[in-house]
């Protein structure tokens, strides 16, 4: 029986507004779940009344819920709020920590995703300055946070988190980030009245949006492995906050960004040997890993690829005393050119600490069967093969469990991708070392691939010129690392694993992103961490403790080579979608380049190997699914 339970936390809404509200959200679930209303359950929950609470609803559908909720209340732009929320209660399970958070004493009203490692510290410190609590979870340090030190809240968080707070004294909405931009924050904002969501089908659902594609983002989609950085989307009318800023957004409309974290990539004053290095990381590491398996009051599991950076934190959990250890593997048909699991690794990494592990195997026509809905859930294209390898066993995880730990962003952070020593070893213009080896197209083939109404400058080249010459770099590789770590990765690999986990209903915790080992990292000179191809600090931590196999295997990626080497089915279902009558009419792409690559499309591959047939196929999907 699904229930939805919607709060209301300002006085103004008519008994027939309510009698609205609920009448038409049991008829949309009723519509789109094809539930009968009898068995539906829509309450209504306001502060001073008798509360009602019910179970979760899809992540679809609760999109739907909340745009016909805010309709039919009249929440418009005249100066009402409302704020939605679909809780995955982590961390203080009680309803005291149900959101939207109202504290009627700070006045101020929350909506946060996320989780806060440093909640117990912050709460401690912020008691001894004369705060209550009436929760035991993190979300309520957050409005103390921001009643306290205001627009510098952000600073004290140690975490990953998007949040939006409501200042009824001061009128006006609070918005911040994490450093990584681990946690998503979109928006629309207009004369009329902001919106923001944690993805664009939320906001679509609302409608009124500017659909038009944003030619400039649509260079950067192609161009930089579907990465485009924030504040755009291809979205015209969809914006998404930067990682490591705030904005705040008064009722008249002002608005003020504020950048209030910063990546420095410069040697310490004081000089560090080889072996201080390991020690530090090795230490900022464990830390990382420690907090995030220990802020839940859930069990807490680990994704176990088989590749060093997740084998390595199931042994360091080891390491710190957890005997409850819970892994899962994930893996795909092979390929002639390619295996498509690393089982033959994981599985040593299983029968030396004999975790409590699960296995799936899912053949090639369920992930053909599944790619719709993968897609449904991407908040923005995406064109890293293995979304859908995280949706697959994202799906198997969430039946067991609510929080998982995952090795993204150690490859970023250590320098573990073999276009890394290319960049280095190459002289001349710093973007034209990086354009060589990362770009997906270079400017003259995208302007072959698109028609006239989206053909732009270099877009692309200039924005990632300027971002390595930004100050707080030593050298060319600092600078290379630093916008990897702090912008390439946010559009491409974490927003996959946040997007595809969350659709689920599980957290994907990410300690190699710890702001703390992050910074230690980029400290560090980038030889070392290039060194014996790439993460050296990680192997030296990981020799002794994991199988060397593990450690000195060449570096694999997720694999899904039905997604790489496209043939069969798969070149069927992308044909179908390039031929569609929508492609053509839509008019992005020209006729003759779509040919070029479905007459041949395993000789077409990026510089670090995608399909480039399968970008263009799973971009007009996306559009064709969410527009």
């Amino acid at each position: 029986m699904p229930y939805v339970n919607i709060r209301i936390t300002r006085e103004g809404a008519t008994a027939e507004q309510k009698a609205a509200l609920i009448s038409g959200v049991t008829q949309l679930l009723q519509e789109t779940l094809g539930k009968n209303p009898a068995t539906t359950v829509v309450v209504i929950d306001e502060p001073g009344g008798e509360l009602y609470y019910g179970s979760d609803v899809a992540a679809p559908v609760f999109a739907d819920v909340m745009a016909e909720s805010l309709r039919l209340l009249a929440v418009a732009p005249d100066g009402s709020t409302g704020f939605g929320h679909r809780r995955l209660s982590v961390i203080d399970l009680s309803d005291k920590s149900h959101q939207p958070m109202v504290d009627e004493e700070l006045d101020l009203v929350l909506v946060f995703n996320g989780a806060i490692y440093n909640y117990r510290e912050l709460r401690a410190e912020l008691r001894e300055k004369g705060y209550s609590f009436f929760s035991e979870g993190d979300s309520e340090v957050i409005l103390k946070a921001y009643r306290e030190w205001g627009e510098r809240c952000p600073e004290y968080l140690h975490g990953m988190f998007a949040f939006v707070i409501w200042d009824r004294k001061a009128q006006r909405c609070f918005m911040a980030r994490d450093r990584f931009g681990i946690k998503p924050l979109y928006y629309s904002l207009d004369e009329r009245r902001l919106r923001f969501a944690s993805n664009t089908q939320a906001l679509l659902a609302g409608g009124d949006i500017d659909t038009s594609l944003d030619a400039e983002a649509l260079h950067f989609q192609f161009t930089l492995h579907a990465v485009v950085p924030a504040p755009r989307t291809v979205i015209s009318g969809i914006r998404k906050l930067e990682p490591g800023h705030s904005l705040t957004v008064d009722t008249d409309g002002q608005t003020d960004l504020r950048r209030y974290w910063h990546l420095e990539a410069r040697r310490p004053a004081h000089p560090m040997s080889e072996d201080e290095w390991v020690e530090a990381t090795h230490a900022a590491l464990r830390r990382a890993v420690q907090r995030r398996n220990d802020v839940a009051d859930v069990p807490v599991g680990v994704l176990l690829s088989g590749g060093l950076d997740s084998s390595l934190l199931v042994a360091l959990l080891a390491e710190l005393g957890m005997e409850d250890i819970r892994t899962f593997s994930v893996g795909f048909e092979d390929q002639p050119e390619e295996k498509g699991s690393e089982f033959e690794y994981s599985d040593q990494v299983v029968a030396r600490y004999k975790p409590t592990h699960h296995k799936f195997l899912v053949p090639n026509d369920e992930v053909l069967k599944r790619l719709p809905e993968a897609v449904d859930a991407m908040a923005e294209p995406m064109f890293g093969q293995d979304a859908v390898a995280f949706y697959l066993l994202a799906e198997q995880v969430s039946k067991q469990i609510k929080v998982v730990q995952s090795g993204q962003g150690a490859d970023e952070v250590f320098g573990g991708y073999f276009w890394y020593p290319k960049m280095q070893q190459e002289s001349g213009e710093p973007v034209e070392r990086f354009r060589h080896h990362y770009f997906d197209r270079d400017h003259p083939e995208y302007l072959r691939m698109v028609t006239e109404k989206y053909a732009v400058g270099d877009i692309t080249g200039d924005y990632v010129a300027q971002r390595l010459s930004e100050a707080g770099a030593d050298s060319f590789m600092d600078q290379v690392l630093r916008l990897d770590v702090t912008t390439l990765i946010v559009d491409d690999p974490v927003k996959r694993v946040d997007n595809m986990t969350m659709a689920w209903g599980l957290e994907a915790r990410v300690p190699f992103l710890d702001h703390e080992l992050v910074e230690l990292a980029a400290q560090s000179p980038p030889e070392f961490r290039l060194r014996e191809e790439g993460k050296y600090p990680l192997k030296r931590i990981a020799r002794g403790i994991l199988p060397d196999a593990v450690i000195d295997r060449p570096k694999g990626y997720f694999p899904m080579p039905a997604l790489k080497y496209v043939r069969g089915d798969f070149l069927a279902f992308m044909r179908d979608i390039l031929d569609s009558q929508a492609c053509r009419e839509r008019g992005i792409f020209n006729r003759k380049y779509i040919d070029m690559l479905l007459s041949a499309p395993e000789m077409h591959h990026t510089r670090i190997q995608g399909s480039k047939l399968w970008h263009m196929a799973v971009f007009e999907y996306w559009l064709q699914r969410h527009l």
